[in-house]
């Protein structure tokens, strides 16, 4: 689609009106009529370009990569929790929790203090120890990897799918047989649905099956998205679902995370270990000197989350819904404003999959330009615009290179991957005039 031209100016005009920008009685009377329709784009383009300019001298904050959307039912509702007898350990973690089952499902939730503490658990719950090799992607954020070494197994990793920017599939069976080959066996497989698009599950459900392992869901940018028409495919295919709610994803706790499984077993294990690794359950107890008693079987951890936390979760989800809604609108307006431009590459979406968009992943061909990605960051943040790389893959980190003995490489369509990858700011309040000025501030700076 040329820029400039009608058919993007009625683009425009669509975005305005699904973002709620623009009411649906004013968009009818646009739509039809070409003389008004070029009139309200002329009127739009100059309130943008007003705007513009009065961010660049009232220094206006920046556009993150990503943020939080928080409104007044969600303060009430932190309010409510406070002004409650529980603070925490109370009935809103187990609302919380009953409300993901709800909507992302699997038979049982545990909300814990974070993401990172959600894989460290599942490693622990799911029996992980010294000699098990944990396989991953290397285009993920460091705790996908680190829970495998927080309990003594060893990671390592399978390359992206050079579309999708998920594992592949075909690359993890070969590493399969090779470790079948030499009598060693694979405990476990963490996939990571990356940036919100769903990996192929068949076929990692299919490898699971071959091959023994068991098969985690790094669901964290994910929610909300779907897989063959169905937006709680996460539990069918893994044995366990890991979740996030740090600000930046589609719903926020502040810090929070949550495990979806659906084996009882697991559940029970993670929600023991999350609180120390204590039990009052009379079935297990040694002994029991009276009601205040417990015991402690194995060492667990304090990786709780607060009931105002889970206050903010619940209201949060109500809205879910309409975020990914606006996520979405605003990839369609990327992906149609950069796709017939060389420069670049829009993110591909994998089949019979609907992407969630926690990010934009954009790719820009650098190596095949007069300008490097560290250049133009600092361009881009003098223009208000701060973007991030999703991510310096993980086997690069001095970490996996000195203890494990990854190299420059190794895995050649990740490595390909970062050089190229930036994330531009894609959240539900950003509105029509900012998408422009974004993309428009892009080209004016490569």
């Amino acid at each position: 689609m040329a820029r400039g031209s009608l058919e993007e100016t009625k683009y425009h005009l669509l975005l305005a009106k699904d973002l709620g920008y623009l009411k649906e009685d004013i968009y009818n009377n646009f739509k039809c009529n070409y003389v008004l329709l070029g009139k309200k784009i002329n009127s739009l383009i100059s309130s943008i370009s007003k705007k513009m300019n009065s961010k660049a001298n009232n220094q206006q904050p920046v556009f993150s990569y990503g943020r939080q959307t928080i409104d007044d039912d969600d303060i009430a509702a932190v309010i409510a929790a406070l002004k409650s007898d529980w603070l925490t350990q109370g009935p809103a973690v187990q609302n919380f929790e009953n409300a993901l089952v709800q909507k992302f499902g699997g038979r049982y939730a545990t909300a814990v203090a974070n993401g990172t503490a959600g894989l460290h658990l599942i490693a622990m719950a799911l029996g992980w120890k010294k000699d098990d090799v944990v396989i991953t992607s290397p285009i993920t954020f460091l705790a996908s990897a680190n829970c495998a070494v927080y309990v003594g197994a060893t990671p390592t990793f399978v390359d992206i799918e050079k579309s999708t920017y998920t594992i592949d599939p075909n690359k993890l069976e070969d590493k399969l047989k090779q470790y079948s080959a030499q009598n060693k066996k694979i405990k476990a497989v963490v996939a990571v649905d990356y940036a919100g698009n769903p990996c192929n599950w068949e076929a990692l459900k299919s490898l699971k099956e071959k091959y023994g392992f068991q098969l985690v869901n790094d669901y964290c940018h994910a929610l909300c998205a779907e897989y063959k028409n169905d937006l709680k495919y996460a539990p069918n295919y893994a044995d366990a679902v890991n979740l996030s709610f740090h600000p930046v994803k589609h719903i926020t706790t502040g810090e929070g995370g949550a495990v979806l499984t659906n084996d009882k077993t697991v559940d029970m294990h993670i929600k023991t270990l999350r609180t120390h690794g204590i039990t009052k359950d009379e079935n297990i107890l040694e002994k029991n000197d009276g009601p205040w008693y417990y015991e402690m079987h194995e060492i667990g951890f304090n990786y709780r989350i607060t009931d105002f936390q889970c206050a903010l979760g619940i209201s949060q989800l109500k809205k879910i819904d309409s975020f990914i809604e606006k996520r979405r609108l605003i990839a369609k307006y990327y992906d149609n404003f950069f796709c017939n431009d060389a420069r670049f590459i829009i993110p591909g979406v994998s089949k019979d999959s609907k992407h969630a968009y926690h990010l934009y992943p954009l790719q820009i061909k650098f190596d095949e330009l007069q300008i490097s990605k560290k250049d133009f960051f600092a361009k881009m943040k003098k223009n208000n615009i701060s973007l991030q790389v999703h991510y310096v893959p993980v086997h690069l980190q001095p970490f996996y290179r000195k203890n494990y003995g990854f190299k420059v490489g190794d895995f050649p369509i990740a490595e390909k991957f970062y050089e190229r990858e930036i994330s531009i700011p894609v959240y539900p309040s950003l509105r029509v005039e900012d998408l422009i000025y974004i993309t428009e501030t892009i080209l004016e700076n490569l």
